[in-house]
């Protein structure tokens, strides 16, 4: 089975629009195109070795029309050379073209369904680059085998997010980490099974806790 691993540029408070340049994507009059590059150094750690291993790429339909309007025609970029001759599977309900060379548009009753199924065919992993609305219908189904998130020290305060609060619960366990000079910091996790729960109180609840529980219970109700 492909392996599917999501590389997410993050802010800290979550915002992953536009992370490349002013004019990426400024729908919703997205103001910070372009945040990541002031904090982008010669050492970027795990992303690296990620962007130049094995891959082909699963992308939502926005990040691959600018993809498709960039990378082409960078080919002096190892990684617009790597792009183009790699294979691109789109989630798409448009019955526009794909006309980027090797591109293929995936079919399915649901995103969930449709990965699932190119999951279990052969060919290499699998890598999502932007494409934020992929992330919660992938994760809930359990088909991202691994997050590379990648913070950055700024707070945008607006833009779309990898995490929007519709997510299935569940733990992951940290299997790598990376500090930049920058401030940027590179988190690999990979699914834990479920949320763990656990308690600092050690004895019995006392009066006033009982009372705020009541209280709480009452106005929540």
């Amino acid at each position: 089975m492909r392996k599917l691993t999501g590389a997410v540029f993050l802010s800290l408070d979550g915002v992953m629009q536009a992370p490349g340049g002013p004019d990426e994507d400024p729908s919703s009059g997205f103001r910070f195109g372009g945040w990541t590059q002031p904090f982008w150094g010669e050492e970027m750690g795990p992303f690296e070795d990620l962007i130049t291993s094995d891959y082909d790429l699963l992308l939502g339909k926005r990040t691959y029309d600018i993809f498709a309007a960039y990378w082409p025609y960078n080919q002096d970029d190892p990684i617009g050379e790597k792009f183009q001759r790699i294979n691109k599977y789109v989630l798409t309900h448009s019955d526009a073209p794909l006309e980027w060379d090797n591109s293929q548009k995936l079919s399915g009753d649901t995103a969930a369904a449709a990965v699932g199924e190119l999951k279990q065919s052969e060919g290499r992993d699998l890598l999502i680059q932007g494409s934020s609305t992929l992330y919660v219908p992938l994760l809930a189904a359990g088909l991202i085998d691994r997050l590379v998130l990648m913070t950055f020290p700024v707070l945008l305060g607006e833009g779309k997010r990898i995490f929007d609060g519709s997510e299935k619960a569940g733990a992951l366990k940290l299997v790598d980490h990376f500090v930049a000079n920058t401030g940027v910091i590179t988190a690999t996790y990979e699914p834990a099974g479920e949320v763990r729960t656990g308690t600092f109180v050690n004895k019995p609840p006392s009066e006033a806790e009982l009372k705020r529980r009541e209280q709480w219970a009452r106005e929540d109700a």
